[in-house]
């Protein structure tokens, strides 16, 4: 065989062998990038070893001097896999940090997104109170409302608008990152009782029954005034959304890891199974919620959440069948011992 007869077949045995290594480095790649690039080098290595052995017979050369041209490319293997190794460390860390891109990119646009609307959703909130005390101020000055009357009504949007800031600002330092907790061994189930007495004067004004049930061992190393604002959040909402004559019941237990639960039933009829994401957003309170006399800005229950995770705890909530047939729903506060 002529020299340019050997060099034709190497390169079609080397072309062959490449491109069956190619297909195999493709088809690994659309799963796991990193290894492919590991397989790559070898597939190099692999073509023109087949192509110079191939040629090496075809030339009749003897089959120990076949084995020797083989075994010399052989040996460039563990180069080609120190290269392939680190193509495939380099392949997988870029990966890595595309996907860490990615997702920062994705949790910035909702970020920003849920930012967006909260400050909608709160503007909104705040003309309400402003209006009516505008609008309490007008009838003072024209003479329709006694100055009295008027003085009370300002003060109570005041004590609103107040109560809104005040959320505003909770939920900041909750989310700021910088919030440095208090803990301290404290009976959860006394913040409970707390939360219910407090609750006592808004519940029986709207006709609905409070009660609570506190287990023992109910100690734990928190920060008793920010579970006490989250306590107080859960069951002034459970009020809101129950219809009068209904219960809204609170239990505080041991939970299976030695942690504390605090389960909060309320009678809201159930909440929507697409909207149970959602419910701890801030300023979100779904969509029969946009009445004047809803109250707040819809923050409670967002730093409920906060307030969990910054014990290292979680909240959750589900729909569950009263007692009486009817539906409500189940916010579960877990806190760890």
């Amino acid at each position: 065989m002529t020299p340019l007869a050997g060099v034709g077949l190497a390169a079609g045995v080397a072309a062959a062998v490449g491109a069956l290594g190619a297909a195999a480095v493709v088809a690994v790649g659309r799963r796991r990038p990193a290894a492919a690039a590991v397989l790559a080098p070898l597939v190099v290595v692999a073509s023109v070893a087949a192509g110079v052995y191939a040629s090496a017979r075809a030339m009749f050369l003897s089959e120990a001097d076949s084995a020797t041209v083989l075994w010399l490319l052989l040996a460039t293997v563990p180069v080609a896999l120190g290269v392939g190794a680190a193509l495939g460390v380099r392949t997988h860390r870029i990966a890595t940090e595309r996907t860490a891109a990615l997702a920062a990119r994705e949790r910035d646009r909702e970020v920003e997104e849920h930012r967006r609307e909260l400050v909608a959703w709160v503007s909104h909130d705040l003309r309400t109170p402003l209006a009516a005390v505008r609008a309490l101020t007008e009838a003072m000055e024209d003479g329709v409302t006694p100055p009295a009357d008027a003085a009370t009504g300002i003060l109570a949007e005041n004590r609103r608008m107040s109560d809104m800031v005040d959320d505003l600002l909770a939920l900041s330092r909750l989310q700021s990152g910088t919030l440095r907790l208090r803990r301290e061994p404290t009976d959860v189930g006394d913040l409970a009782s707390d939360a219910l007495a407090a609750a006592g004067p808004v519940a029986d004004g709207a006709g609905v029954h409070l009660t609570g049930d506190v287990a023992e061992g109910t100690v734990a190393a928190v920060d008793a005034r920010e579970v006490a604002r989250a306590l107080g959040n859960l069951v002034g909402n459970a009020v809101r959304h129950t219809s009068p004559g209904g219960t809204v019941r609170v239990r505080v237990e041991r939970g299976p890891a030695d942690d504390v639960v605090v389960h909060v039933t309320d009678g809201c009829d159930g909440i929507p199974e697409h909207d149970l994401p959602r419910i701890f957003e801030a300023g979100w309170r779904g969509t029969t919620a946009r009445t004047p006399g809803s109250g707040g800005a819809g923050l409670g229950l967002s730093i409920v959440r906060s307030v969990a995770e910054a014990h290292g705890g979680r909240v959750e909530v589900g729909n569950v069948t009263l007692p009486d047939g009817g539906r409500g729903c189940r916010f579960m506060l877990t806190l760890p011992r």
